[in-house]
């Protein structure tokens, strides 16, 4: 029985793209990356464009929808997001070849198939034309993304605490994105309700959400201007650990993301 496999191939403000699949087929969530980009990483995973069935966005912004238009209609890999998100990615000026034959819808709560996998939207707070999130379940296994969000949401809540493998926004330091060079519009947009988690917020949900079941937790969409990789991994793992009678590395495997380059793949 082939095995889940993920790989984060960007995962930042500069392009998010992450594949969810296994060894002969799967799906990206997201396309923010060049083309160019996530052909070379779909090569060293042996993959091309022709075992991508699905492409799933989790909203229209740009650094998540780069390279939609060209895989979907020149490549014909069905894209997938909400009616409304679908809307903002055909009038956003970052899609130069806009979506027509390839436009899929899933609606928050439903469920669609792509080959074994089972893959299930849900609801969360960003300031984007429409946001989502994804489950996707394989094998008894499940996966859930929650990236782009101001705070957890009861829907985020639910689908995060049953999964065995989380990716999660880890976005920023708040001490230094409030004493960074942002201005303060910006500064208050990041840190709204529909904007993005901190390092505290991201820690403090899972240390209170704690699941025995959990077994990776992915740190995604690192500010390059207000984070560091150590520092969000050293900010949630003090709170797992101390409110959690675990220790990372042991009980549970905890990983940021890099912004720019691959992760490894991880098959579980």
């Amino acid at each position: 029985m082939d095995r889940l496999r993920f790989q984060s191939f960007g995962s930042g403000s500069s392009g998010n793209c992450y594949y969810v699949g296994n060894a002969s087929y799967g799906m990206l969530i997201d396309a923010g990356l060049s083309v160019r980009s996530i052909r070379k990483n779909l090569r060293e995973l042996g993959l091309g464009f022709e075992n991508i069935w699905a492409i799933f966005v989790t909203h229209d912004h740009a650094d998540h929808i780069k390279s939609v238009g060209v895989l979907g209609e020149k490549f014909h890999i069905p894209v997938y997001t909400t009616t409304l998100a679908h809307d903002g990615i055909q009038k956003s000026y970052s899609v130069t070849e806009k979506l027509y034959g390839s436009r899929k819808y899933i609606e928050k709560g439903e469920t669609v198939q792509v080959g074994d996998f089972s893959i299930t939207a849900f609801e969360v707070s960003h300031d984007a034309t429409d946001n989502v999130g994804y489950t996707i379940e394989y094998k008894e296994k499940r996966i859930t993304f929650a990236t782009d969000l101001g705070f957890v949401g009861n829907e985020a809540y639910e689908h995060l605490t049953q999964a065995d493998f989380i990716v999660i926004e880890a976005n920023y330091d708040e001490n230094m994105l409030l004493n960074g060079h942002y201005p303060e519009h910006l500064k208050n947009r990041i840190i709204s309700s529909t904007g993005h988690l901190s390092n505290r917020q991201s820690g403090l949900f899972l240390s209170e959400a704690y699941n025995i079941k959990w077994q990776y937790i992915f740190l995604c969409h690192l500010s390059n201007e207000n984070n560091l990789p150590e520092l969000a991994f050293s900010t949630v793992r003090q709170y797992l650990e101390q409110h959690n009678d675990i220790t990372i590395g042991k009980e549970i495997q905890l990983v940021t993301l890099e912004r720019t380059n691959a992760s490894a793949l991880y098959i579980f």
